[in-house]
């Protein structure tokens, strides 16, 4: 079977992330190991014949076999993503195929290379699929997340993230908010600018390789100011979307 095929996944689990974002834990009957980063394709049909496909970022890591975790954000008169949060349950069955993508991928080099991971919104999914398996596989290579949020109830993968950066020093979380912020907030209240990312590179102990995921112009902001700070191109990689999955 080509991971280009379709198959019939089994949702075992459905998990609340933030009021509007949620991860569906899939069994897959053929299970394809995967890189952190990569993306499976997801699509329904309809009694009638009609289908619509929709393409969402694995969210596990490699070392997570046999299933796979898609978190998906609800956008407003999504096709997709409104069926997948008010009409299916875990034991039902949806069709995807994958994994899929080579370019933004994290292949956990050496464990000494610096990593820095820029996100927006739902684009920290492929994103935490690379921290997930740099913990998993024990590497402890110094990484950096700055992660912009309109507001804190947006804060996707908050414990867990929250958890990690207490228990590995080698990873800093830098959260900025650009609409609300928490009370008691000392961090980042604005959009990525210079200064932030100058500071985000500024706590790698080395030139590092970068991912940048997000909304096209929160990327394409970021990758030009990482740019600004003397970092080769072939050392950002990044991946854009519009309203994620919808």
């Amino acid at each position: 079977m080509s991971r280009l095929d379709w198959q019939r996944a089994t949702i075992t689990a459905i998990t609340p992330e933030t009021p509007r974002v949620k991860t569906f834990t899939l069994r897959l009957p053929q299970w394809t190991p995967h890189r952190a980063g990569q993306h499976y394709d997801l699509r329904l049909t309809a009694p009638d014949g009609y289908q619509t496909e929709r393409s969402y970022s694995i969210a596990s890591p490699p070392e997570q076999t046999g299933e796979i975790d898609l978190t998906v954000e609800l956008i407003d008169e999504g096709e997709v993503s409104g069926y997948l949060f008010d009409g299916v349950a875990v034991g039902e069955q949806l069709e995807v195929r994958g994994p899929i993508g080579g370019y933004f991928v994290w292949p956990a080099g050496p464990p000494e290379a610096p990593l820095l991971l820029v996100a927006g919104g739902s684009g920290v999914v492929p994103l935490m699929a690379m921290l997930r398996h740099r913990q998993r596989a024990g590497l402890r290579n110094p990484a950096v997340l700055l992660f912009s949020v309109r507001t804190p109830d947006e804060v996707i993968y908050q414990r867990e993230l929250e958890a990690l950066a207490l228990a590995d020093p080698a990873f800093t979380l830098l959260l900025t908010y650009t609409r609300q912020i928490p009370a008691g907030w000392a961090g980042y209240r604005r959009r990525l600018d210079t200064a932030m990312l100058a500071e985000a590179v500024g706590r790698l102990p080395g030139p590092p390789q970068c991912y940048v995921c997000g909304p096209t112009g929160l990327v394409e902001s970021a990758a030009t100011l990482l740019q600004a700070q003397g970092l080769p191109d072939e050392t950002i990689r990044t991946e854009r979307f519009g309203p994620t999955g919808s």
